[in-house]
């Protein structure tokens, strides 16, 4: 079964559109398209990069509402909760997937980890260590917010912290590639049918 999704949110500050496709891994046959346009360069760069490297086709735009004043935090916010109310929904009941996933991401002198676990329990930590106010025109505290409300719509409980690293481009591109690359592993398929836990439901 393919496992697709598309959600329209829309909200006083932001309309979203997501269509997301979590089997385009590269392959025989498989074309991954990504189109990301939010109207803030770097967040496109780093859903970009998620949705490149975790072999998901994604389309997505948000516009922000006009006379928004806070647009880049209702873009980012909001954005990340259709994300992962997408994800949630594409995924469908969590049976004969791995569950768990676990992605290291390197870029340059940055290292960073994250670990995933698809289980209905909405859960996030993250230690990005950012000093920078922005990064482009995207405000550094929103990237840990991004992390938090993709979990929490997705329904997953999410750790992701960046080792080491000096640049605050690069400590938050290394951390969604590391989640990317975690979520790749956690809903790869097994074969099977049987719902990943002991207790029979997730």
């Amino acid at each position: 079964m393919s496992r697709q999704a598309t959600i329209s949110r829309k909200t006083n500050e932001t309309e979203i559109e997501v269509f997301l496709d979590l089997d385009c891994a590269p392959g025989p046959g498989v074309k991954q398209t990504i189109e990301v346009s939010t109207g803030i360069g770097f967040l496109d760069h780093m859903y970009t990069a998620l949705a490149k490297h975790g072999g998901i086709y994604v389309l997505l735009t948000a516009l922000a509402i006009e006379a928004n004043p806070n647009e880049s935090y209702g873009c980012s916010q909001d954005s990340a909760i259709a994300l992962g109310t997408a994800f949630k929904e594409a995924l469908g009941e969590v049976r004969g997937i791995r569950r768990y996933g676990t992605g290291f991401a390197p870029l340059d002198e940055a290292l960073s980890r994250a670990v995933i676990d698809i289980c209905s329990r909405p859960y996030c930590v993250t230690d990005l260590g950012l000093k920078r106010e922005k990064i482009g025109d995207l405000s550094t505290e929103m990237i840990p917010h991004i992390f938090y409300s993709f979990a929490i719509a997705s329904g997953v409980t999410l750790h992701v912290d960046v080792l080491r690293g000096e640049n605050d481009h690069h400590r938050s591109e290394s951390a969604f590639k590391a989640l990317a690359l975690a979520i790749r592993q956690a809903i790869e398929k097994t074969g099977g049918s049987d719902v990943p836990s002991t207790k029979g439901v997730l």
